[in-house]
């Protein structure tokens, strides 16, 4: 059995790892389980690096035969994170890497000897959670209950190469597109639904970079 903490943003983020995420993974027993970035209580909402990095750390001091992960959104990251100010140079994709293969760069230099190198796995979601969620406009809109907004979905998700690329803007990033289109949208209760609906194999055809993130956590050995 292989276990994967992950650190997450938020109630929306921790209901996906542990309905959806964990579902589509434990064919191939692997366990994901999500904790809520910060202290206890906390809510989420653009966490900071010295919060990001106390929680890696404890998990992988804490549980040495686990792996530890993160799903936090590029778009919502807070401040000092290593890799930052990013060259606008970068496209999104190439910007995220950076900042994944930074942070990784940092926690392995904390504590090399529990292996992070191989334990800590960074994914940093391209703009944010809600664009895997246009993967499927129609499966989307029917699990809001209104199949009619499947076009407007779609010409949001048809406008972008991937959802992965919806981009970031505090007017258009995919959350608040979807407001823009469902003003009663409940992140975390129809978040998770529409994500049911729509799939983590849609998701994986869709999405390449959380393809990517699956694919490394689908092949993990034990420890």
């Amino acid at each position: 059995m292989v276990r994967v903490y992950v650190i997450v943003e938020g109630p929306t983020e921790e209901s996906f790892v542990k309905g959806p995420l964990a579902e589509a993974l434990a064919h191939k027993e692997v366990y994901v389980m999500p904790t809520i970035v910060g202290v206890p209580g906390h809510k989420g909402g653009r966490p900071n690096f010295d919060r990001v990095q106390k929680d890696i750390l404890r998990q992988l001091k804490q549980d040495k035969n686990a792996y530890c992960s993160t799903m936090l959104d590029f778009y919502g990251l807070g401040s000092g994170f290593p890799g930052t100010p990013l060259s606008e140079n970068l496209n999104a994709l190439q910007k995220v890497e950076k900042l994944e293969s930074a942070l990784k760069e940092v926690i392995c230099g904390q504590i090399p000897e529990i292996r992070p190198d191989i334990r800590f796995m960074p994914y940093l979601a391209l703009h944010e959670y809600e664009a895997l969620l246009f993967s499927d406009s129609d499966a989307f809109a029917r699990a809001l209950r209104h199949p009619e907004l499947a076009a407007k979905f779609g010409k949001v998700r048809n406008d972008f190469d991937t959802p992965e690329d919806i981009n970031d803007s505090p007017q258009t990033a995919p959350s608040k597109r979807i407001l823009k289109i469902h003003p009663a949208y409940n992140k975390v209760l129809n978040g998770t639904q529409a994500a049911r609906a729509v799939g983590i194999t849609r998701m994986r055809q869709e999405c390449p970079h959380f393809n990517s993130w699956v694919t490394q956590l689908e092949a993990l050995p034990e420890i």
